[in-house]
């Protein structure tokens, strides 16, 4: 978990430490639980390279997830935008996680990091953005940020990209009503409340399985994943969900590759390609000033009833 380019910056508290890579899009490097049997990563450690897909969990600002068209219209205006990853025909997750961030503020269980972007590759957005961290005895306190610094008001988003191991066993589930389907690529073509079976977070579904990158609508603004072998749980809680919207402005996304040692939950704002979808679902238009936050409370604690492995 080293990198010549990237340093980490740890907090620790109790047998808890976590791992910040500012100037890596402002990244977390690992989020570990020291165990008897060995340390426990409650998200899946970073591999030291330069790959923000690779690390543990990364900030989307101003927007996440995609956008088609080669960009948007906003009050009459259309604005460009470019795609900004590799073998990505679409830009994705903002460009918050493209940019390095400023260590603000530390002490030993809590630090905060900031980003003024203002233009990044062309992009119509000029914000500043902050993320805050604190850990807690049994837990992990996150706050992601926005403030729109730009003349011309125009929509934003906001999410967390976690990877959580997984095992054979390990289960998620969410409190969902719906899922936007799609073709080949992620974009959106259709909604529906029947949700296939071996998606259904509201059932609780492996975290291994069918192909899945897909947005759900109806999240209650929370989730919980299962490690039985590990006996093992992680709770997320949205703390502001009912005064910040309540279901009509916050969904969730899996992304459940085939392969592979990980999995994602992200809690968003704003689903798959909002800028283009009816009614622009999450999508909130900031004026120059105008600031929103995500709130994010994670629990864990050992499993009932799970035999360690």
């Amino acid at each position: 978990m080293r990198s010549p380019a990237h340093s980490v910056v740890w907090l620790r508290r109790g047998a808890q430490r976590l791992g910040l890579v500012p100037t890596l899009g402002g990244s977390v490097a690992a989020w570990q639980l020291e165990r008897a049997e060995g340390a426990f990563d409650l998200w899946r450690p970073w591999d030291g390279g330069s790959d923000l897909y690779r690390t543990a969990s990364f900030p989307m600002v101003p927007w996440s997830n995609r956008i088609s068209g080669g960009g948007f219209e906003e009050a009459g205006t259309f604005h460009p935008m470019r795609p900004n990853r590799a073998g990505e025909p679409y830009p994705i997750h903002g460009d918050g996680w493209l940019q390095a961030w400023q260590l603000e503020r530390q002490a030993g269980d809590a630090a905060a990091m900031t980003l003024e972007s203002r233009h990044f590759d062309g992009s119509p957005y000029a914000y500043r953005a902050t993320q805050h961290f604190r850990l807690i005895d049994d837990g992990l306190e996150q706050t992601l940020e926005v403030q729109h610094l730009g003349t011309e008001a125009l929509p934003y988003g906001l999410g967390v990209h976690p990877w959580f191991p997984r095992t054979a066993g390990t289960r998620i589930a969410a409190p969902v009503r719906g899922v936007w389907l799609s073709g080949k690529d992620p974009l959106p073509t259709a909604h529906t409340e029947r949700i296939p079976q071996d998606w259904d977070l509201s059932r609780g579904t492996p975290a291994f399985g069918s192909f899945v990158d897909n947005a759900y609508t109806g999240w209650g603004g929370q989730a919980r994943i299962e490690w039985p072998g590990q006996g093992m749980q992680l709770q997320l809680d949205m703390p502001d969900f009912d005064e910040d919207g309540g279901t009509a402005a916050h969904y969730c996304l899996m992304y459940r590759p085939a392969d592979g040692p990980a999995f994602c939950f992200e809690p968003i704002t704003q689903p798959i390609d909002a800028f283009h979808l009816e009614g622009r679902p999450g999508l909130r238009v900031l004026a120059q000033g105008q600031a929103m936050r995500m709130r994010i409370a994670w629990r864990f604690a050992e499993l009932p009833g799970a035999a360690c492995g």
